[in-house]
Order: C-alpha cells, then sequence, then structure tokens
C-alpha cells in the first residue's frame, strides 16, 4: 500500500468515527423506549436479553412487532429486516402458508411426545433436496452439530474432532473453541491454536478439538494423519465472518482427504440451508459430505433442527450405538411450519426469484463501491450477501480480521437510524427473504449510497 493509500485510508477510517459519534447520539435519542425496556431486563437477565449474541453498545432495539420485511421497536420506529433472525426467517415474518399451517395444527394439538405423520413428511422433502436418506429432528443448530458429532464419533469410534478458526458451530463445548480468537493468542496462520471462547471449558474437551484454517486442505491433510479424528465439522461457505466462499477444489479435496483417513465430514449447513439453494450448499456446490446440519430457515420462525446423513451414519441411531432423545423433537407445530416452508413457501421458483433479487442489491452495492473507489467489495451467495471492508476476498479467520471494523460499524449505525437493520456483529450477512420487495432491497443499496457519498464528502 502507498502512502498516498494509507492517507486516504486514515481519512476514510477517521470519517467513520465521526459518522459513528453522531449517529450513536442519535440511536441514544429515538431508541429511549429501548433503553427503558433494557434497563429493567438487565436487573433480571444478564446483559439484559436472552441471549448474548443479542447484547450490543450502546443498547439493543427491543422490539414490538414484526410483520412480511420490516420490526417496530418500542419507540414505534420502523426497520426493514435484513437480519431476519440471524438467517432463520426466510419465509419472512408471519409468513401467511406458515401462519396458516401452524394455526390449523393448534387445533389438534402442540406437543405429543409421540410420533405424527408429517414427521416422515418432512423427512422425506430433506432426504431429495439433500440426498441424503435418513433424519432426526432436534429443536436448534446447536442440537442438530451436537447430535451429528456424537453420531460420527459412535461410528468411528474416535474421539478428536477438528473444527475450521473462525467457525461457529452453536453453544456446545465441542465446538466453542477458536470462534472468534485473538490473533495475539492464536498461533500460526497455518497451525492455529485451540482458544476456548468461554469460561467452563475443560482441558479434555479443548485437547480433543483441533483447530485449522479455511480453504487450507494442506492443514486437514496434517491433522488427520494420525487417523484418530472422529469428523472435521465446516460450513461449506463460511457465514460467522461475512460470506467467506470456499477457493476452487477446496470442498472437493476436504471430501477426498476425510475419506481417505476414515474421519466424517460434516458439513454445517445452519445459516447456508435452504437460503443457498433448493437443496443447500451441498446441492449448490456439488460436494455430499457424510451429515448435515441444519436449523433457522426450516422452522420459518419456530425452532427447528434436523441433521441427516448417510444410511450408514444414521444406522448409529437405528442400532441403539447412538442415542438421539429430545421431548420436542418433531413436535407437530414445528413440523407443520416446516411443511409449509419446505413445500409451499421455498419452491425452486420462487427461491430463484429471491436469489435474483438479491443479486441487484449486491450488483447495485457494488456498483457504488467501484464508483468510490473504496477498499470493499461484495459478496452473494444465494440469498444471502455482505459488504466486506477488505480490498480483496477473504479467504479465512485472518483475512477477516484485517477488514476495517470502523467502517463496518459506521455503516451499521448510519443504516440502523435510516430503518435499515442488519445483523448487529459486523460480520454477518443480510438475508432476503420470501416477504422483501424490490423497493425493500433497493432502499438498502439507497441508504449505502448515501453512507458512501458521506464517508467521502
Amino acid at each position: 500500500m502507498s502512502a498516498t493509500e494509507r492517507h486516504s485510508h486514515q481519512q476514510l477510517a477517521q470519517r467513520a468515527k465521526d459518522i459513528t459519534a453522531r449517529e450513536l447520539r442519535t440511536y441514544i435519542e429515538r431508541t429511549k423506549g429501548s433503553q427503558e425496556a433494557t434497563d429493567r431486563a438487565r436487573k433480571v437477565l444478564p446483559l439484559g436479553v436472552p441471549s448474548s449474541f443479542q447484547a450490543y453498545d450502546p443498547h439493543p432495539i427491543v422490539v414490538r412487532r414484526a410483520q412480511d420485511a420490516w420490526m417496530e421497536d418500542v419507540d414505534g420506529n420502523r426497520y426493514i429486516d435484513f437480519d431476519m433472525g440471524y438467517g432463520a426467517l426466510f419465509a419472512g415474518h408471519c409468513h401467511p402458508a406458515v401462519r396458516k399451517a401452524v394455526a390449523e395444527q393448534m387445533d389438534y394439538g402442540t406437543l405429543y411426545v409421540t410420533p405424527c405423520e408429517m414427521n416422515a413428511e418432512v423427512a422425506e422433502m430433506l432426504a431429495e433436496r439433500y440426498q441424503l436418506p435418513m433424519w432426526r429432528f432436534t429443536n436448534s443448530g446447536t442440537e442438530a452439530t451436537m447430535d451429528a458429532i456424537r453420531v460420527a464419533r459412535g461410528i468411528t469410534g474416535r474421539e478428536k474432532l477438528v473444527k475450521v478458526e473462525g467457525g461457529y458451530h452453536g453453544h456446545h463445548d465441542e465446538v466453542m473453541i477458536s470462534m472468534k480468537p485473538p490473533i495475539a493468542e492464536a498461533g500460526p496462520a497455518d497451525s492455529p491454536r485451540a482458544i476456548p471462547a468461554t469460561a467452563g471449558i475443560t482441558r479434555g474437551v479443548l485437547a480433543d478439538t483441533l483447530v485449522i484454517p479455511y480453504n487450507n486442505p494442506e492443514a486437514l491433510k496434517r491433522v488427520l494423519r494420525n487417523g484418530d479424528v472422529a469428523a472435521f465439522i465446516v460450513e461449506p461457505v463460511m457465514e460467522n465472518i461475512g460470506i467467506c466462499m470456499p477457493q476452487p477444489g477446496y470442498l472437493e479435496a476436504v471430501r477426498e482427504i476425510t475419506r481417505k483417513y476414515g474421519t466424517m465430514l460434516i458439513f454445517d449447513e445452519v445459516k447456508t440451508g435452504i437460503t443457498a439453494g433448493y437443496g443447500g450448499a451441498t446441492r449448490t456446490l456439488g460436494v455430499t459430505p457424510d451429515l448435515v446440519t441444519l436449523a433457522k430457515s426450516i422452522g420459518g420462525g419456530l425452532p427447528l433442527g434436523a441433521f441427516g446423513g448417510s444410511q450408514e451414519c444414521m444406522d448409529q441411531i437405528t442400532a441403539g450405538k447412538v442415542l438421539h432423545l429430545g421431548t420436542y423433537n418433531g413436535n407437530p407445530l414445528c413440523m407443520a411450519a416446516a411443511k409449509a416452508v419446505l413445500m409451499e413457501v421455498c419452491t425452486p421458483a420462487a427461491m430463484k426469484e429471491v436469489v435474483e433479487r438479491n443479486g441487484r442489491l449486491v450488483d447495485a452495492c457494488q456498483a457504488t463501491i467501484d464508483r468510490a473507489g473504496l477498499p470493499a467489495h461484495t459478496v452473494q451467495f444465494g440469498a444471502k450477501g455482505c459488504v466486506t471492508w477488505a480490498p480483496e476476498p477473504i479467504k479465512n479467520y485472518r483475512d477477516y480480521k484485517a477488514t476495517d471494523f470502523d467502517l463496518a460499524f459506521a455503516q451499521w449505525m448510519h443504516g440502523i437510524n435510516r430503518g435499515i437493520l442488519l445483523p448487529p456483529g459486523l460480520d454477518e450477512q443480510w438475508l432476503i427473504s420470501m416477504l422483501h420487495s424490490d423497493d425493500d432491497a433497493m432502499t438498502y443499496a439507497d441508504v449505502f449510497a448515501d453512507f458512501v457519498a458521506e464517508l467521502l464528502a
């Protein structure tokens, strides 16, 4: 980077901080009700929220209601929702087909704790989409990844697990390692140290979880050589650090290497799931793992997860070698929602239209970036997109850590005060749902263009 480029970047960073300071004052002024609600909640809830992801400074928006593609906070501010429950609402808020299915099921009961016919119907639809024959239901993505890992250990008789640095796979112990580790503690880029993301992780669990960089097949080969790894769990497209795409040939190499060393390959498609296309990233990218985990959007806004796999993997449960339990698993209310999502809402034709709409939004944002000559780029994968504040595409967690978070935060603050609700993590994607209109999408593009104009003023 030349001295001129450094100076220009320094000017952008300072301008971003100035915008952030102004927008924070505006945010505090227009969300006083949210502040009061958060202050009350902090007396009975740690951080004032039910999940730590929902806490952010100076205080989170507290929402009163949501419909279609919008949410309204307790102050009466209306937002176009591009967060969509961290990707859980591909169907949109209260989609008419989902609402109808859930309302009808309410008349027949919400919990049986014995099978219902819809269990098989929904499993058949997932099997057809993912070309994996056997499925079980859970209540969240965390449960799905936890159970898939247990199946992999059952079939291999091994204990060790490999995950990618910067990857998020839920909040059970084995995967709450090197989620967003401090670079100063994380060791060499090609051979990262396993860093616990929270207190409460035992030394034994830490020793059994190996960490490697994404998009590095040689690193995977190195940690599998000893033949003691049960599973490699990975998002086929990393969506814990923006949208980080696999390099050409990477997933194919991963499939070949895991087969060679007898390690089960688990694709965590909790986020990509049906938002990536009809059969998720698995079908879109053409690489089939041993096990797939799903959640979020398959439930249409209700808590639902699933994991599916090959006959050999899932027969571990059939034979009773691996136990999979849960009172609420496959409950009829969530099954009714999932059946509506998979059969009526997220059809191939409807999904194609949404992906094209997202493409127009991504193209508009990229055109703004190109005209301004900004150190940023856009990424699209299916119905999701993001602006990443780095001049070149990121390939792994270390690249992601080099992005400009001052610019990202300024963009987020600017947008939220203008009715554009993006995920608060600065590393998440927007989602275009089935209920977003072209006007909704282009409103985001216009607000982004306004932010860029201010940044360069």
